[in-house]
């Protein structure tokens, strides 16, 4: 099990967002002292964390937040596959001139070693700008660390659910729609193939990278279970007692793979999973819940029959 007997410092940017809000708390539960930096606040900031607001193109800030930190694991940057094709310079600026001013922090803070939150989609040829963007960050990783000795591990993330995730996450999305309007719209014809991953799942594997047998490695962190888009359609319909309509558009996901990812050949990647992890169908059920208090707080309308059986 990973100890931290020496109350190591930990930067955390992305700090606000989906998964890296997760991955503070994962750091928190094992004695890490945190630090949380995000262009915005926190909203599931704990009163003991330490959280910096800034930019992470600008050098000035992250030097001010990553003062005494050992690691650095860096979440921020654009995430949204649809929107990188939209606003290409905002994912270029956001993602590889982002990086490459954390990597030039790093180096100057003799940091012991960066995690950067990949894709799996480095491994494609489709996932626009946001997949280019990765591709052009994991280089920039890898050449940092052969001209600066800096240390590193990625990590080549897949799709991931769970609570807190932005409005475009795939699940988040479905349930939502499932539970305002009782009905989801997917385009495509529901063959896709996903390898869906908790995240809490993926903040525990991403602690996990910590372990020095990973230090300048490629690490793939996707689920255990493989499911196409219709069986999990399924399974929200049956969570709802069948009140849940699916329609299909079949126009084609022009940005998101079929059944693999693999095409572009990048560097050999590890992957690991965990001993034991959340079950798809009880995670399904425990996000119902989750967005549909979320929605009735935000005063959306929730379907009749959700309702009553809340």
């Amino acid at each position: 099990m990973l100890q931290n007997e020496n109350k190591q410092k930990v930067l955390v940017t992305g700090s606000s967002g989906f998964l890296g809000s997760h991955f503070a708390d994962a750091l928190d539960d094992y004695g890490f002292e945190t630090v949380l930096f995000d262009k915005t606040p926190s909203k599931y900031k704990k009163k003991y964390q330490n959280e910096i607001i800034g930019d992470i193109t600008d050098i000035a800030d992250i030097n001010r937040a990553i003062k005494g930190c050992s690691y650095i694991f860096h979440f921020a940057g654009q995430a949204d596959i649809n929107d990188s094709s939209k606003n290409v310079s905002n994912t270029i600026e956001s993602n590889i001139i982002g990086t490459q001013k954390i990597l030039e922090a790093s180096v100057e803070n003799d940091i012991e070693r960066i995690f950067f939150a990949s894709t799996i989609y480095v491994y494609s040829e489709l996932g626009s700008f946001y997949r280019v963007s990765k591709q052009a960050c994991e280089k920039l990783v890898e050449e940092y660390s052969k001209e600066f000795g800096l240390d590193f591990t990625i990590l080549r993330f897949g799709s991931i659910y769970g609570p807190r995730a932005n409005e475009f996450n795939s699940i988040n999305n479905m349930i939502t729609q499932a539970i305002i309007d009782g009905k989801i719209v997917r385009r495509g014809d529901g063959e896709e193939v996903r390898e869906y991953i908790h995240v809490l799942d993926a903040a525990q594997l991403s602690l996990q990278a910590l372990d020095q047998e990973f230090i300048n490695k490629h690490l793939i962190i996707t689920g255990s279970q493989q499911i196409k888009i219709k069986e999990l359609l399924t399974m929200i319909q049956e969570i709802l007692q069948d009140d849940v309509e699916i329609e299909y558009g079949h126009e084609e996901e022009l940005h998101h793979y079929q059944i693999t990812p693999y095409a572009f050949k990048p560097r050999i990647a590890k992957k690991i999973v965990p001993k034991s992890h959340y079950d798809l169908g009880q995670g399904l059920l425990d996000l119902v819940f989750v967005l549909a208090d979320k929605l009735q707080k935000e005063n959306n309308p929730v379907n009749i029959s959700l309702r009553k059986r809340k």
